[in-house]
């Protein structure tokens, strides 16, 4: 079984009765009339990040993978809480000194703050991140419409290099080992866009499982498909260097995840004010594609206006 199987065949029925739950479709809980936003991720190691050799730069992560689920709402995060297991080798003083000194860091950056949490004796290092925001208003998943156009932000795939790199899968040069790992640990987050979003956004996710993995649960719901235009999805220069020296695939790293940007649907007439914004906040949004008919597969055009077979769509929890 995987993820979305778990949550259809076992806990959507139990949450049935609370509308506030989103029928557990969402990122996020949402309670319209006290307008409050909630978020909750774990995160293991060995799965969600390699080691803890770099326990700053793991923390930082973290905080910002989870916050990033209410940001793509259109709500900003106010509170979290964090709860750990671990032992003496992973929680030792100087690790949990760095860890504090990582949140205080991430506080300030993101106007949020520290309100509690729990920690447990373990073999297992893991991290549990409660994100808590207000509102009376997000944009929900499975509300795209036909010919609705379909943005991201920033650009996608140096991350998926940066842990490439950590597993020592790549090897490269130290100018650019330093900013794939940088990329990796450090999501940039797009804080600024937040309420505007609530603006022009019909639907809206943020791409941690990969590009095509977290479009598809966008519409999971919905009779509709996509069409996106692979030359239009936006990567780095640096990453066109690695594809240039056939090094890497575009398709491969865009589909791998743990991007953290905002990958969101909107009516062809909102395409200027999105340029405003574009300019006046100085966030890279790209129009890749459109939401089509069901009638029509879902599909993915090259460089040449030729379908290209979906091999690896993203990362899926596999029970």
């Amino acid at each position: 079984m995987h993820e979305l199987q778990i949550i259809n065949d076992f806990f959507s029925k139990v949450s049935a009765n609370n509308k506030h739950s989103l029928n557990l479709n969402d990122d996020v809980f949402f309670h319209r009339s006290k307008s409050l936003v909630i978020s909750v991720d774990t995160y293991v190691e060995g799965v969600h990040f390699i080691n803890f050799q770099k326990p700053n730069l793991v923390i930082k992560k973290i905080i910002r993978s989870s916050i990033s689920d209410l940001l793509c709402k259109g709500v900003n995060p106010k509170y979290y809480f964090i709860s750990g297991s671990g032992n003496k080798t992973t929680f030792t003083k100087k690790n949990l000194k760095l860890i504090s000194k990582s949140l205080k860091e991430e506080q300030k950056k993101y106007s949020i703050n520290l309100c509690g949490g729990d920690t447990v004796f373990s073999n297992k290092l893991s991290f549990t991140i409660t994100s808590v925001g207000f509102s009376n208003k997000i944009i929900y998943r499975n509300k795209a419409k036909i010919n609705d156009d379909i943005y991201v932000t920033g650009n996608l795939g140096d991350s998926s290099i940066g842990l490439k790199v950590l597993q020592k899968k790549i090897r490269l040069n130290s100018k650019l080992t330093k900013y794939f790992i940088d990329k990796y640990f450090h999501p940039n987050l797009h804080k600024n866009l937040t309420k505007k979003l609530l603006s022009f956004a019909n639907t809206s996710i943020d791409i941690s499982d990969g590009l095509i993995s977290d479009l598809e649960k966008l519409i999971n719901k919905q009779k509709l498909s996509y069409k996106l235009y692979l030359k239009s999805i936006p990567i780095s220069k640096n990453i066109k260097k690695l594809i240039d020296l056939k090094i890497i695939n575009k398709m491969s790293s865009i589909s791998q995840g743990d991007d953290y940007q905002i990958l969101f649907t909107a009516t062809p007439t909102k395409s200027r004010i999105i340029t405003k914004v574009c300019k006046s906040l100085g966030v890279k949004i790209s129009k890749i594609g459109k939401i089509c008919n069901y009638s029509k597969k879902s599909q993915i055009i090259d460089e040449k206006n030729k379908k290209i077979a979906i091999k690896n769509k993203g990362y899926i929890h596999k029970f």
